[in-house]
């Protein structure tokens, strides 16, 4: 495994690190907990010691399923990562039900205390400082009793929105998108942060699956080596000197060996000499939906992200009725309905044209 330095503290982590948002569904489902867990184990043991987890993934199972890994693992062999919001509370940001959600996510973690602890889903400066003035005096008193090491924050918002926040305040980090999909469209946040002492993790760093499903627009990525695209792409992100962790979601062993060969014998360059190769390469990438799935909240019910995802196939190049009929099992005039009130754009972490879209598609 090769290791990085993370920002300016004196922390060693895995390049790849372990996303725990993608356990397997069938086993989730089911309550099979302990045979989720024994992929984090065999992670672990072959190197991997960053683990990212939220309340709510995996059916608000993953810190459960995490918690059962790290408690057969010695606690100074691994840094584990959880968050916390508005939502996270389940009632007013106050203290008590702020306290209450990180008490919670101890416990299902089976820790005494949570090395890096996100201001977590911050689409907009908006959105940040509403977070931030709410919660981190909070996040402030829970690390002076020591319940949490390190005080970061998860965003999606672009990178001079990001370059504002991270300008404004004082963290040890901060976790974002960041891919071949999208590399242009934080560059300038990455660069600021790492001028700043702060570690990059980069979640999403395969765009919601869109670069291996989509394996010849994306050659390119691969071209002159033995990897395939999928690792390609995570060695892409891997390489950058400003990149601390490489964050990929795992459902089974076979997939962590897959990512492991994507950081073997991993040589570091600026994120300024590796994008500059890729100039003129590849698709209009920043356009392209990476499936996060927060604008799933439409009012009138239309599915919202199942039909962004359809309209990559028109940016790739394709007919996105195939991926409706076959993919989604949903309707294209089913589009039509949206009322335009905008609350879906608004939710959007890459401010995409989603009403627009979503007319092309019923029309």
């Amino acid at each position: 495994m090769y290791y990085k330095k993370y920002g300016n503290t004196d922390m060693k982590v895995s390049a790849i690190g372990f996303g725990c948002m993608r356990y397997n569904e069938e086993d989730v489902s089911a309550g099979r907990f302990e045979k989720c867990a024994e992929v984090p184990l065999y992670a672990h043991e072959k190197g991997i010691n960053y683990f990212d987890t939220a309340p709510f993934y995996c059916e608000d199972k993953s810190e459960t399923i995490t918690g059962i890994a790290l408690s057969q693992m010695p606690r100074d062999s691994f840094y584990v990562s959880t968050k916390a919001n508005f939502g996270t509370c389940e009632g007013p940001p106050t203290r008590d039900n702020f306290r209450r959600r990180l008490e919670t996510s101890l416990s299902r973690l089976k820790v005494d205390y949570i090395d890096f602890y996100h201001l977590w889903c911050i689409l907009n400066m908006e959105g940040f400082n509403k977070l931030y003035d709410a919660l981190h005096g909070f996040y402030e008193e829970a690390r002076a009793e020591g319940l949490i090491r390190n005080i970061v924050f998860s965003s999606h918002m672009p990178g001079d929105q990001l370059e504002q926040a991270i300008n404004a305040n004082d963290f040890k980090g901060m976790l974002i998108g960041y891919n071949a999909l999208n590399y242009r469209f934080r560059q300038s946040g990455i660069a600021t942060a790492y001028e700043k002492g702060m570690g990059i993790v980069v979640m999403n760093p395969l765009g919601g699956g869109l670069i291996p499903q989509n394996p010849e627009k994306f050659a390119y990525l691969a071209e002159g080596t033995d990897y395939t695209v999928a690792q390609a792409a995570l060695r892409f992100v891997a390489s950058h000197r400003e990149i601390t962790v490489t964050l990929p979601g795992f459902s089974s062993k076979e997939e962590v060996d897959d990512a492991l060969i994507a950081v073997e014998n991993l040589v570091e360059k600026p994120a300024s000499e590796i994008c500059k190769l890729y100039e003129g390469k590849g698709e209009a990438i920043n356009d392209l939906c990476t499936g996060c799935g927060y604008c799933d909240k439409c009012p009138v019910g239309v599915q919202i992200p199942k039909y962004m995802d359809a309209y990559n196939m028109v940016l790739l190049g394709s007919s996105f009725q195939n991926r409706l009929d076959w993919h989604w099992d949903v309707v294209a005039k089913d589009a039509g309905k949206c009322t335009k009130c905008g609350m879906c754009e608004k939710l959007c972490t890459q401010h995409l044209p989603i009403i627009e879209r979503l007319a092309h598609i019923a029309g």
